[in-house]
């Protein structure tokens, strides 16, 4: 079974149920935590009753820096609300690792941004180092991936069109909430991932709702798809791409046709006059909840609850 553990100002904890025991270790990165093993399953077979969790302070359980890389669209349903068609490259980008918050922390819009968008993302964090050239099959991520944890890429989609700019429309402050667990997996928790349930709601209405059955190129083809030119190393984090149901939309065939035709100021003016019209970007005082989970609960990378805020 998979164990959570819960990082706060204080340290790091392995959760049981609704309490948590502090883990006896030195470790102040994700790394070095990894490289602890044997303290966290200490503290998570231990006998004591814990403190509870709700009255703990939930930090990213992913230590920065970091590498932060990401998978753009691979999910079907995300491909078909994008207007993809026919085989979709695998493709990555990076995000800041300063763009990763605390999976309770508020999401700031900054002020030029106007379409703010979510992408709820399953998120898998390295416990050991994937040099380039590596080839990972199915029955080797155990080797490679430590864990798992609840991401929300949340996207800046006007600089992210206008510049055809990822790096910066997804690596502001506050745009990676992480968390708020660290679901270190055990060799037979792997068999399980397909059943991994991706829930996100806004304002209580649900968004985004899908398995990882949904995803295109799953983690073990990703990571080596990616070491033919990244390395990663203990602690990275990479993002597997979001489900359908986020704000942004590719318009429909015939608009896309007219709009093809026109100059690109005026053809991404007309765009964002119609984009301006959707109700489902993020706007100040919204609370955005997400959650990672099997149906049976064996693994259940808890939840996060963040509140949108303009920046003042």
């Amino acid at each position: 079974m998979s164990t959570n553990v819960l990082r706060t100002p204080d340290g790091w904890w392995a959760v049981r149920d609704e309490r948590a025991v502090r883990i006896e270790t030195k470790a102040v990165t994700t790394a070095e935590l990894l490289a602890d093993r044997a303290a966290v399953r200490e503290a998570a077979a231990s006998g004591e009753r814990g403190t509870p969790v709700a009255g703990l302070v939930a930090l990213p359980p992913v230590t920065t820096p970091c590498r932060v890389v990401a998978q753009m669209v691979n999910y079907r349903s995300h491909a078909k609300d994008s207007g993809f068609t026919g085989d979709i490259p695998p493709t990555f980008f990076r995000k800041a690792s300063g763009s990763v918050s605390g999976p309770h922390d508020t999401i700031v819009r900054p002020s030029h941004v106007k379409f703010l968008d979510y992408e709820v993302e399953l998120g898998l964090v390295m416990g050991a180092a994937v040099p380039v050239g590596t080839v990972v099959e199915e029955q080797d991520l155990p080797r490679y991936v430590a864990g798992l944890v609840l991401t929300n890429d949340v996207s800046a989609r006007d600089v992210q069109l206008t510049k055809t700019q990822f790096y910066e429309s997804k690596s502001y402050p506050t745009f990676t909430p992480t968390g708020p667990y660290l679901a270190l997996l055990e060799p037979e928790d792997f068999a399980h991932l397909l059943n991994l349930r991706l829930r996100l709601d806004v304002n209580g209405v649900p968004r985004q709702d899908r398995t990882l059955a949904d995803m295109i190129v799953r983690p073990a083809q990703a990571l080596t798809l990616l070491a033919r030119f990244q390395t990663l190393d203990p602690g990275d984090l990479l993002l597997t791409g979001t489900p359908g149901g986020t704000a942004l939309k590719a318009p429909p065939k015939p608009v896309e046709k007219i709009a093809a035709l026109l100059p690109p100021a005026l053809k991404w003016k007309a765009f964002f006059n119609g984009q301006a019209k959707n109700p489902l970007y993020l706007r100040d005082g919204d609370l955005v909840t997400a959650t990672i989970a099997t149906p049976d609960g064996r693994i259940d990378l808890g939840e996060q609850r963040n509140t949108v805020a303009d920046a003042r």
